[in-house]
């Protein structure tokens, strides 16, 4: 009996992870206007509003022909210096992942571009929020786990797949025990 209540704990802790990372946020650069030089768009001021976390997306959504997208350093992003980027984007359809807390710059590196405004800092400012014991099933009951219906700013449903499989294999190791 010890062993299937630790090995209950074991599969809702993996569960906990998988929902934390579900709960990533994607957030459309510029919103409706996207990542463009028309309409004014004021990039700082689109981020001042946002709350980003590790684990969030950060889409740039933007005509390949006439932009791209530069992750640079805070000098380069200050004088819009574009010459040796940290890494660079052109699909005009870019997905990245936050993966660390902090400071990210971006720039469009067209000629003029950045100086016209086409740049954003993304500050990360904190970890993703993490499900908290008393919100976890207790280990000496088993009930079905209720897969949270997914938003249109949540991650992919692979992931609440994932979750849905480990609930479905967790009791059926409990039924078959």
């Amino acid at each position: 009996m010890a062993f299937m209540i630790r090995a209950f704990a074991v599969v809702v802790a993996m569960m906990a992870v998988v929902l934390q990372v579900s709960n990533a946020t994607e957030y459309k650069v510029g919103d409706s206007a996207g990542w463009t030089t028309i309409g004014n768009v004021n990039y700082k001021e689109w981020a001042a509003t946002k709350t980003f976390r590790v684990g969030d997306v950060i889409k740039f959504t933007y005509n390949a022909q006439l932009h791209n997208v530069l992750r640079v350093t805070h000098a380069m992003y200050r004088s819009c210096n574009v010459s040796v980027p940290l890494e660079s984007f052109s699909t005009g359809n870019d997905s990245i992942t936050m993966k660390t807390k902090g400071h990210h710059f971006f720039v469009c590196g067209v000629p003029g571009h950045c100086q016209s405004g086409q740049k954003v800092d993304i500050n990360v400012r904190n970890a993703p929020v993490a499900a908290t014991p008393s919100a976890l099933p207790s280990p000496t009951t088993i009930t079905a786990a209720k897969t949270p219906a997914p938003s249109p700013n949540m991650a992919a449903p692979h992931k609440i797949a994932l979750l849905g499989f480990l609930t479905i294999a967790t009791l059926a190791f409990f039924a078959s025990g």
